[in-house]
């Protein structure tokens, strides 16, 4: 296994934006959400298969932040799906490394969704891979692939996983 210089304060930082990204969701404030990315990032959701294959099939990309903005505004004003509250696990971030002030990481991700009747569920269970860079000190995602292990997932990807 390489080793890497780890830089402890770019992983703090990293660690942070991924629970105050998790919160994000988790407390509906979907209207923040796109601030986590740089206006030019990727936002991909890809199966674990599909990745494996090298096809290229996603369950939804975004190739820059309006677009997300867009996503947030079809969910909030034409878009029907279920109720449903979110609790995002976040675990694992690590560094893989960095080239020229972005970063690679990963973690691994567990969503639990609660339905408007009270049952929770597993909904989706998988690995953020992403390119960080920072901004005036502040992380951002430059790219977030969300990959997918949960084969089958129940209802819609409605919101932001």
């Amino acid at each position: 296994m390489a080793t890497i210089d780890l830089d402890r304060e770019a992983l703090f930082a990293i660690e942070q934006l991924n629970k105050a990204y998790a919160r994000c969701l988790d407390d509906d404030n979907l209207e923040d959400w796109p601030n986590f990315f740089l206006e030019d990032s990727h936002y991909l959701i890809q199966s674990r298969e599909n990745r494996n294959a090298e096809l290229y099939g996603y369950v939804l990309y975004f190739k820059n932040k309006a677009m997300m903005r867009d996503r947030v505004k079809s969910l909030r004003i034409a878009n029907y799906y279920n109720i449903h509250t979110d609790r995002h696990l976040i675990t694992n971030v690590d560094i893989l490394g960095e080239n020229k002030g972005q970063y690679q990481a990963r973690a691994n991700y567990i969503i639990i969704q609660t339905d408007a009747d009270g049952r929770s569920e597993l909904f989706s269970a998988g690995e953020y891979v992403d390119q960080i860079v920072f901004v005036n000190g502040a992380p951002k995602f430059k790219e977030r692939l969300v990959l997918l292990d949960t084969a089958n997932i129940l209802g819609l990807v409605a919101v932001p996983l």
